[in-house]
């Protein structure tokens, strides 16, 4: 185990594509896949690869992270299984990441000269069924601080809360999936395109190792915000009437 140089995979299955990340040192290996139904035959032969493109082996990993959502549920699933079996297998430790700060990580880094220390950025992902999960965190270089926990918002809630004026930063899927929501909220600058990905995935591993926030394997655990994860036949019906 190297504390100062780690090994790291890192693993985020909780939207429509598959984002991996390896993370050896300062260099970073990463990796964007089909998500969904490929998700879980593509996952591991994935990962083998970007261990045989960093020539790392199996023995040197330090620890397993993984976006612990929220997201899809069948995702979120595939991700903390896959690091849990890999981390049983290696006998190290894993780590939770919060795939909406992921995100936020994503926006801030495409663009940095956008970001001062303390800006706040919510994060809106696309959760189907006409709903999105929200989150909002500050930058405070050179991590983030979660302002507001992940939750489930109804798809008016962003335009009845700014109605005259948007945060200074939104972020995710659900500006691009859902223009019409937010065609009422004014100002902000905007990430519609950020997303889980693998440098993300890596900067976050990597801070929490640094601070051994790692967790033993049995104890991993996927962050759902709701219950119900589909909707009935007359739900639909009703929806596209």
């Amino acid at each position: 185990m190297s504390v100062s140089s780690p090994v790291l995979f890192a693993l985020d299955t909780a939207t429509d594509r598959v984002h991996l990340a390896l993370v050896a040192g300062a260099q970073t290996w990463v990796a964007d896949l089909p998500g969904g139904a490929q998700a879980s035959s593509s996952l591991l032969p994935a990962v083998q690869d970007l261990l045989s493109q960093s020539q790392r082996t199996w023995s040197e990993v330090d620890a397993i992270g993984f976006g612990s959502g929220p997201g899809a549920f069948t995702g979120l699933r595939t991700a903390c299984s896959t690091a849990q079996g890999l981390a049983l297998g290696l006998d190290c430790p894993v780590i939770a990441i919060d795939t909406l700060m992921a995100v936020a990580e994503d926006a801030r880094a495409s663009d940095p000269a956008a970001w001062s220390v303390g800006d706040v950025v919510w994060v809106l992902q696309d959760a189907r069924m006409d709903e999105l999960y929200v989150a909002a965190y500050a930058w405070q270089a050179p991590g983030w601080q979660a302002v507001q926990a992940p939750q489930l918002w109804a798809l008016c809630e962003p335009g009845q809360r700014w109605a005259q004026q948007a945060p200074a930063h939104l972020a995710g899927s659900g500006l691009q999936a859902y223009p019409d929501a937010f065609a009422s909220v004014a100002g902000g600058l905007r990430w519609l395109h950020a997303a889980p990905r693998g440098a993300a995935l890596a900067e976050l591993a990597r801070q929490a190792w640094a601070k051994q926030d790692v967790l033993d394997a049995a104890l991993a655990l996927p962050r759902y915000v709701r219950d119900k994860v589909a909707q009935t036949t007359a739900e639909r019906m009703a929806a596209r009437a």
